[in-house]
């Protein structure tokens, strides 16, 4: 699938699939992260295993499941100074007759409340639709997890539903939201 390479810019950000040149980058923004602010925020993460080769490799991963149309990921990054801001990943569900992806996001907590979540999630969608050719692309976010929710909603997502024990988390089938946005 991957054509041309994949990148968009916004106001203030770069997104673009990761470099290896990326890795101290990537490294200290993880490491500086604060505690953890609500239930989904993974907050300071022990990083002992990310060694360069790890990252490496990782990139690797990504890039053969980009090649081979099953999924996505790429860093945010701040176009002045190149700070890593967080990541967005998106999965191909269906192709043929849907072109339908599944949307996913994490802005590091230091940068939180400085509007990175919505102009990322909304250069992330402007990608999707336009250098991925994807028509719809869906957010499955749990029911109590409302800045997920707001941030889909001011990206100009819209709720769909409630898919019953949709996801497996903790050896337990839990309840999504279905936000969703379709090809303008």
């Amino acid at each position: 699938m991957i054509k041309q390479k994949l990148h968009q810019e916004t106001a203030r950000l770069l997104i673009r699939p990761y470099e290896t040149s990326d890795y101290e980058n990537w490294l200290t923004q993880y490491e500086n992260r604060l505690p953890a602010q609500h239930k989904y925020d993974e907050g300071k993460l022990d990083m002992s295993t990310c060694t360069r080769e790890w990252f490496e490799e990782m990139i690797h991963k990504q890039t053969q499941m980009a090649l081979n149309d099953e999924a996505y990921v790429f860093g945010v990054f701040h176009k002045r100074n190149g700070t890593h801001i967080g990541v967005m990943d998106m999965s191909t569900l269906m192709r043929d007759d849907f072109q339908w992806a599944r949307i996913g996001y994490t802005i590091h907590n230091q940068f939180w409340e400085q509007g990175y979540g919505k102009e990322s999630l909304q250069g992330t969608l402007e990608l999707a639709f336009q250098q991925l050719h994807f028509h719809r692309i869906e957010a499955h976010i749990n029911l109590d997890n409302r800045a997920s929710i707001n941030l889909a909603k001011s990206a100009g997502m819209k709720f769909e539903c409630i898919r019953k024990a949709f996801t497996c988390e903790n050896n337990e089938w839990v309840d999504n939201f279905v936000y969703y946005i379709q090809q303008p």
